[in-house]
Parts: structure tokens; C-alpha cells; sequence
């Protein structure tokens, strides 16, 4: 009997109907019937009675489920003891980020990861989000996801990936139908930013500060969605994410507007403290968000 056969008359056993075992498994009834035709071919005896359209185990079947709990249980032990030493001891991992929409897409990568790495917790740290380096710094986290990065011995920076900073204005506002946007358009307008100081903000530190360029009016605004909504009633000008954008494009009158000929494009890094060992298990996290990012989400 093979691996696949134990289960099979385990779930049935204790799901208590084909039905439900069906969906444990993620198996066809057709499927399902064929590898328990297939089982009981291969042992020369029934496993199950079928009355009353229940199946109940035979004799033998009490064998065979006895034994099936006993080598699952031991294989699944075997299995986390292998993981545990290629991977590492039991732990967490503090994770915060500069930007709180990066919060959109990091917690499915966590939840990835944890299904990988179950021993492995990690934990968001939503208040060290204005100022993650210090945190950082503090070892009030472990990881920070920045794009701002600092001089400081104490850091080790390594590239998560690139994405590009558009301007997201009202379809009726005046740049609506401009191919991209320069300093020099923002002198008239109010532009909606996240948070002060002005320093920390892309658009400002990239294209607004080297032109000596001030926008008529600044508001802060750490909500998103409110910033969006004065975007639409044509109050506001304000820089995101193209891909944290992207799904707002779809059913609302607003327009994505580049910004300078060439675009304004960002470098997100992922900071470690430089001197510290982490264990094993930090380094498998970091090797997998780089992947999952670049590859499975596609940010650019």
C-alpha cells in the first residue's frame, strides 16, 4: 500500500463521509473510489462495509486505519524534525515597513511563508511604521521594508525590488491628458501626501526639492482612501505606487499621470541590523519574499 491509500482511509474514517473526505483531500469522487478500489485490490479484502450508504471498517480496515495512524503521525513528525534542522529553531520575525500601503501586499507573503515555515512567527509592527530604521536600530523589530535609506554602520540594506511613483489626479483635472508631469506643474496645485516631513516623500525629495519647486498648497493625509476621494472630487493631486494604484484605475474617474519624461522610479530595500547573527531561518525569509515579490506579485 502506498502513502496516498493510509490517507485516503484516514480521512474517510474520520471526516465520517466520503463527501467531506473529498474535500480534505481535494479529490474527484471518481478519483477516490478508484484509489479505494485500488487499496483494497492490493490487500485482497475489502476495507469498508458499505450499508445504508455509510461505510464502516472491516476487520482488516481496523488494521489498516490503526496502521495508518500510526505512520502518518510518525512521517509528519519526521517531516517538521527535518524542516527544524535544515531550516532552524522555533521563532519570530518582527517585520515593519516605511509605507503603509506596502500592508496590501505583504500579509498574503506572510501567510505563504507561515505555511512553509510554521514554526516560524511573524509579527507586524504597525507603530514602527514612521520610523522603521530607528526601530530597527532599537531591536524593536527585526526587518524593515524601507525605499529611504540612511548612512549608518549599524544597517545592511538588501534589494527587494523596483516599482515606479505616478500622480493620481481627477479625470477632469488639468493634467488629465498630459503624457507625464514636471516640477514645474505643481507650483498652482494642492498636493496630497501621506505624512511630514516633506523629506520622507518621493515626489518631493526626487522632483520638487532639486527644481526648487513648492506646491501652492500641502495637506497631510495619512488615510489613502481620503486622499483618494479629494483626488476625485478634484481638491488634490497626490503620488502613489503605480501597482497599489492600479486596482482604484478600474471603476474610479481618476487618471495615472507620469511623472518626468522618464518616470520616477523607487528602490524598496529590505534593513538588517549589520552586526547581528540571525538565525537560519531569517535568511530563508528574506531569500523568499525576494522571490515571491519579484516573481509571483510582479512589482515594477
Amino acid at each position: 500500500m502506498e502513502i496516498r491509500h493510509l490517507r485516503l482511509i484516514k480521512a474517510i474514517v474520520e471526516e465520517g463521509s466520503i463527501t467531506k473526505a473529498i474535500d480534505k483531500l481535494h479529490l474527484t469522487q471518481s478519483a477516490l473510489s478508484h484509489q479505494l478500489k485500488e487499496a483494497e485490490y492490493q490487500l485482497g479484502t475489502p476495507v469498508f462495509l458499505r450499508t445504508n450508504k455509510k461505510l464502516v471498517l472491516t476487520k482488516a480496515g481496523e488494521k489498516i486505519y490503526e496502521l495508518a495512524n500510526e505512520i502518518l503521525d510518525k512521517l509528519s513528525q519526521t517531516e517538521s524534525q527535518i524542516k527544524q534542522m535544515v531550516y532552524g529553531e522555533h521563532g519570530e520575525i518582527r517585520i515593519s515597513t516605511e509605507c503603509f500601503s506596502s500592508y496590501h501586499w505583504l500579509p498574503p507573503v506572510l501567510k505563504q511563508f507561515h505555511l512553509l515555515y510554521p514554526n516560524v512567527e511573524l509579527k507586524i509592527v504597525t507603530e514602527a511604521t514612521h520610523i522603521p530604521l530607528q526601530k530597527l536600530l532599537e531591536n524593536t523589530i527585526d526587518i524593515a521594508i524601507i525605499s529611504d535609506q540612511i548612512k549608518d554602520n549599524n544597517i545592511k540594506y538588501i534589494e527587494l525590488f523596483q516599482d515606479e511613483m505616478v500622480m493620481v489626479v481627477s479625470e477632469n483635472h488639468a493634467w488629465a491628458n498630459k503624457k507625464y508631469v514636471v516640477a514645474e506643474d505643481f507650483i498652482d496645485e494642492h498636493l496630497l501626501i501621506h505624512s511630514l516631513p516633506m523629506e520622507t516623500v518621493t515626489v518631493h525629495q526626487f522632483l520638487l526639492a532639486p527644481a526648487k519647486v513648492a506646491p501652492k498648497k500641502i495637506t497631510p493625509l495619512p488615510l489613502t482612501e481620503a486622499s483618494l476621494e479629494m483626488v476625485k472630487a478634484d481638491m488634490g493631486v497626490m503620488s502613489m505606487a503605480k501597482w497599489a494604484l492600479l486596482p482604484h484605475l478600474k471603476n474610479n474617474p481618476i487618471r495615472a499621470i507620469k511623472i518626468g519624461k522618464n518616470g520616477l522610479k523607487r528602490k524598496h530595500f529590505i534593513a538588517i541590523r549589520e552586526n547581528e547573527q540571525y538565525p537560519d531561518y531569517f535568511y530563508h525569509f528574506i531569500t523568499f519574499l525576494q522571490n515571491e515579490i519579484n516573481l509571483q506579485w510582479n512589482i515594477q
